[in-house]
């Protein structure tokens, strides 16, 4: 590493002011700000950022420092040739990982079922008798009572004429399981009203020649006998002992308006059962173990009693045990250092409703049981961030030093946020954790790093809206949505209408959209509601980021007293957030009397590039301070 005595000092250089750039590496993204190092302190000239490549505080780094340095240069007229000095951040590795357990479990060994509730079933009822294939539907006796199953390479038309064939010679058709979206259609072609389930998908999963029920509530109602374990035991003539296996298909049906159970052979479908498992955690004086199906309540509790940890470990075998040693093993190999020394410094726990696919449906159908949601910070040691200035050494001709403690750094960027004084405290919520500091009464620092923040808000709503898309999951966090009522208007989340001049893409018509700042509306599934997403979105963030920076807070407050501060500034990417900044200022003002809102680094960058201009800030004020010595 460069000495100080060095910089500036390179041949063919002119004494002047040092051209200098504070970069600060996140979990997520990597920032920088370039300032000229005039007599009276920094002159910034220019920002930027970029993605952070790798884990934070390893060599991998370099990709995303370049890409943020040549963007903050470029803003600032400069080039890397013109650069004297880089002021890193002290990025000790640390990851966040996150984990979705279930609770609850749904096995299934004496029954299938569908219930994927389509958008418009066929006919009305319910209607009792044995799955038959649709080809041996003409061979079927007067009398029969049947179900038959109907294939995608049968068109609705020869549908409903071989049904009503078959009624015709007096065999009993109770019902229909369709793989095309041909419900309406059948059953507006047929004699008589029969229970019609339609878009099963897997339509050759449906065991045939087996007991069958099905039901399709009117428009406006939804089922009532297939939702009950009692309705279908009298349907299917179970035993007290099936009646118990069959509840959690019951449960699994409640709200959909159409369904169908068949009763399978003893044991032809089962599921395997991996328990959620429990955590032990290691505390300073104390130990402590926790079943996590105790809930997250419980489980935070220990954690706090604890605190400070020295390290959480899972059970051997569990959901939770293998995240935990994932996360551990991930590191491990980006740092070289053997996973067994990789510490657990903080866990963070919510509980949740989990999406689960049911063993035995045929339909991809789901039943949300309760579950939990873990995130988890580890750390390793600091032996990496002289790596990685090792290999920026190798690669730009500027100076390089490690500039000061992200903390301490954070602390001065934000104080010059306009209207705030040094007794402030700033909170830094990125994408894997929550982080608070301030200084105390002797002016040394007091700061706290906690696992839970924007990733896992992300895996909430992912998880309860069932999007299966982490992506699309990040925009719902990141953007207000509308309803798209007809193609010149949209209803907004306030109820307030948007009207538009042209016409809406076709595509977009009766569905719930995102509203990003730029860019065209982004349509989500259909059967996703306005206000279901809203209510999802902000009970996600309620969740993580509410309890998580008053936890914050009051580890770094004597006594944990959160009157004793006056001012919170946030910063960082969630402090961007269209909603939560207003949600946390709204909880500490009301609940503590503290005056909470974005920070505006150096008056126009928002709450963003704190730490980084805290890193030239730090720099300039050593400089001057050795300089005053000499």
């Amino acid at each position: 590493m460069r000495r100080d005595r060095d910089i500036g000092k390179r041949p063919g250089k002119k004494d002047r002011p040092l051209l200098a750039a504070g970069v600060d590496i996140g979990n997520a993204t990597t920032e920088a700000a370039v300032a000229v190092l005039a007599d009276d302190g920094p002159v910034y000239k220019g920002s930027g950022m970029s993605q952070t490549t790798g884990i934070k505080g390893t060599c991998r780094n370099t990709a995303g420092i370049m890409s943020a340095l040549a963007a903050a240069l470029t803003a600032s007229g400069h080039s890397l040739t013109d650069l004297d000095l880089i002021c890193l951040n002290d990025a000790v590795p640390v990851m966040g990982d996150l984990s979705m357990s279930t609770i609850s479990e749904t096995v299934i060994t004496e029954s299938t079922m569908i219930g994927h509730d389509p958008s418009t079933p066929g006919g009305a009822g319910l209607g009792s008798g044995v799955t038959v294939p649709f080809s041996h539907l003409p061979h079927c006796t007067a009398a029969e009572q049947v179900i038959p199953v109907i294939p995608r390479r049968v068109s609705f038309e020869a549908a409903a004429e071989a049904i009503n064939t078959a009624i015709a010679r007096g065999i009993k058709v109770q019902g229909a399981v369709v793989q095309n979206n041909d419900g309406v259609l059948i059953a507006n072609r047929i004699a008589g009203q029969i229970p019609i389930v339609d878009e099963v998908g897997r339509i050759e999963a449906v065991p045939l020649h087996m007991p069958a029920v099905v039901e399709v509530a009117p428009p406006g109602r939804r089922i009532s006998r297939l939702c009950n374990p009692y309705g279908i035991a009298a349907l299917l003539d179970l035993s007290p002992e099936e009646t118990k296996k069959i509840a959690p298909v019951a449960v699994a049906l409640i709200g959909n308006r159409s369904a169908v159970v068949i009763k399978t052979p003893t044991g032809d479908i089962a599921q395997r059962r991996i328990p959620a498992g429990k955590l032990t955690i290691l505390g300073r004086r104390y130990d402590c173990r926790v079943d996590i199906t105790e809930g997250a309540e419980k489980m935070m509790a220990a954690v706090e009693r604890l605190q400070p940890l020295k390290n959480v470990f899972g059970e051997p075998g569990s959901a939770v045990g293998g995240m935990l040693s994932g996360i551990r093993r991930k590191l491990g190999r980006a740092t070289g250092q053997s996973p067994d020394g990789i510490s657990v410094g903080d866990i963070f726990a919510v509980d949740v409703v989990v999406p689960q696919k049911i063993a035995g449906g045929i339909a991809d159908e789901i039943r949300l049981n309760k579950g939990i949601a873990l995130a988890a910070m580890v750390e390793t040691d600091k032996s990496m961030t002289a790596a990685l200035v090792r290999r920026l050494e190798k690669m730009l001709p500027a100076s390089i030093v490690v500039a000061g403690l992200e903390t301490h750094s954070s602390l001065l960027g934000a104080a010059t946020t306009p209207g705030v004084d040094r007794r402030l405290v700033v909170v830094d919520m990125g994408a894997g954790s929550v982080d608070a500091a301030r200084f105390d009464r002797s002016g040394d620092i007091r700061s706290v790093h906690l696992a839970g923040a924007g990733d896992l808000t992300t895996l909430l709503i992912d998880s309860r809206l069932g999007l299966s898309d982490r992506g699309l999951a990040e925009a719902v966090k990141k953007c207000p949505a509308a309803r798209v009522n007809d193609l010149f208007q949209i209803v907004l989340e306030d109820g307030s209408r948007r009207v538009f001049d042209k016409p809406l893409s076709g595509r977009l018509f009766g569905k719930t959209v995102l509203l990003p700042p730029e860019g065209e509306m982004l349509p989500l599934p259909r059967r996703i509601r306005l206000e279901q997403l809203s209510a999802v979105r902000k009970d996600a963030k309620k969740k993580v980021f509410v309890p998580n920076v008053i936890r914050a807070l009051k580890r770094i407050l004597p006594g944990g007293n959160l009157r004793s501060i006056e001012n919170v500034v946030l910063i960082g990417g969630c402090a961007e957030d269209f909603e939560l900044p207003e949600m946390l200022s709204e909880v500490l003002l009301n609940d503590f009397g503290i005056i909470c809102g974005s920070g505006n680094i150096r008056g126009r960058m928002g709450p963003r590039n704190a730490v980084a201009t805290g890193l030239i800030i730090s720099f300039d004020r050593q400089r001057r301070k050795k300089h005053a010595h000499l």
